[in-house]
């Protein structure tokens, strides 16, 4: 029987289900010979007798187009089966912490990858300090990624200062490789309705609004979606020691590529989240917000918080909520600064720290870290520098 090879960069659930189809859902006729078959899917429906892939293949089957085409349709959106055991395991390097392999620029700004909407939800409060949702997107196995990697977003349009068509804005990714679904065929976004508030309009003004974050907020299921990436190795995580600590401080979406870390950590049932578990690390999670309405998924962390108390920890800063030891606003810099010389300690012992959202934090940590290194008769910049070489900072502010 035929048998398609259109498998590259799916998952090897996904390869089970083009097999399947292709033998469930063909007509048998007259012998024909087999082709190559392209990664497109308008060429997956293209026979060519001139091009076999095979010249010694023969084929008891007449291909229809359309049957063909809704079959290919079925298999795609079909949920792939759990893996043996119920691990996530399908899309692991070998071994599974080997960084040699991980995708970067599969898909670029001349020649976007076209994925789709599947769902966007608001996931903030009534009180919240602008709106916040939860995008996924679906792109059917063909654009993976890894945890702390980035995709851009081209929203359509052009740019009304100059014509062109507008430019690609990076997201950090909220999901694992796996997605939401853990099928790996889809990706999360955590984006901010990007608004301005006119004071002589007394409210908001239109004309200056984000262009890509209201285009992604105002998205529909099936709605078309241009992306380029993955990009980034500055977030990754250091997963061949299973007993490191991750401090990760984020601001508001900032969020984004710790979610993706906590799934895999916690969540999925990944090599290195079952070797993480077993193992001494920590996983520590500074969010800082504006109130608690303003809170980036809560529920998640609570449950992962009661289910491994001695491998994750949690600290928030609400802005206007609570206060600082000096009774001014808490920021995410006076939270971290609680815990400062534990910080030092942990840093020193090789964690890993990350920063994730808007560089305005960065002073007061940095700031919080010199005066540790000064009690401790230690010049800051040298210290900054050896965390840097070992790899240990990871900055990805805006």
């Amino acid at each position: 029987f035929f048998f398609f090879n259109e498998l590259a960069g799916r998952s090897e659930a996904s390869c089970v289900m083009l097999s399947t189809f292709v033998a469930s859902s063909l007509s048998l006729s007259a012998p024909i010979g087999v082709s190559r078959v392209a990664q497109s899917r308008v060429s997956c429906t293209r026979m060519s007798d001139d091009e076999p892939w095979n010249s010694n293949a023969q084929s008891s089957t007449t291909l229809d187009k359309s049957t063909l085409e809704a079959a290919y349709d079925a298999a795609m959106n079909a949920p792939a089966p759990a893996a043996a055991g119920g691990k996530q395991d399908f899309l692991e390097a070998e071994p599974y912490w080997d960084q040699s392999t991980i995708p970067v620029n599969t898909y670029k700004n001349k020649a976007p990858f076209v994925g789709k909407i599947v769902s966007t939800k608001r996931i903030v409060g009534p009180e919240a300090t602008g709106e916040t949702c939860d995008v996924v997107m679906s792109h059917g196995g063909k654009m993976p990624y890894w945890e702390g990697q980035s995709y851009g977003v081209i929203p359509p349009g052009t740019n009304p200062k100059n014509g062109k068509p507008n430019s690609v804005r990076l997201y950090s990714i909220a999901s694992s490789r796996y997605g939401d679904d853990m099928t790996g065929t889809t990706t999360t976004l955590c984006v901010r309705r990007a608004t301005y508030w006119c004071p002589e309009l007394k409210a908001d003004d239109p004309a200056k609004k984000g262009v890509c974050s209201n285009y992604l907020c105002d998205s529909k299921p099936g709605d078309d979606v241009k992306l380029t990436g993955p990009s980034g190795k500055v977030m990754l995580i250091p997963e061949k020691d299973p007993n490191v600590d991750l401090i990760m401080v984020a601001t508001g979406t900032g969020i984004a590529p710790y979610r993706s870390f906590i799934r895999r950590l916690f969540v999925e049932e990944t090599p290195f989240g079952e070797a993480y578990t077993k193992g001494s690390g920590l996983a520590w999670l500074f969010l800082g917000v504006a109130n608690s309405d303003a809170l980036l998924y809560d529920d998640e962390w609570q449950e992962v918080l009661k289910k491994y108390p001695d491998n994750f920890r949690l600290d928030y800063a609400l802005s206007r909520e609570q206060k600082n030891k000096d009774g001014g606003k808490m920021y995410i810099q006076d939270k971290v600064a609680e815990y400062s010389d534990e910080i030092f300690t942990r840093m020193d012992n090789g964690a890993h720290m990350y920063f994730c959202g808007l560089k305005g934090m960065m002073p007061g940590i940095t700031e919080m870290l010199e005066g540790v290194c000064k009690d401790k008769g230690l010049v800051w910049e040298d210290k900054l520098s050896e965390w840097k070489k070992a790899g240990q900072w990871h900055v990805e502010v805006y």
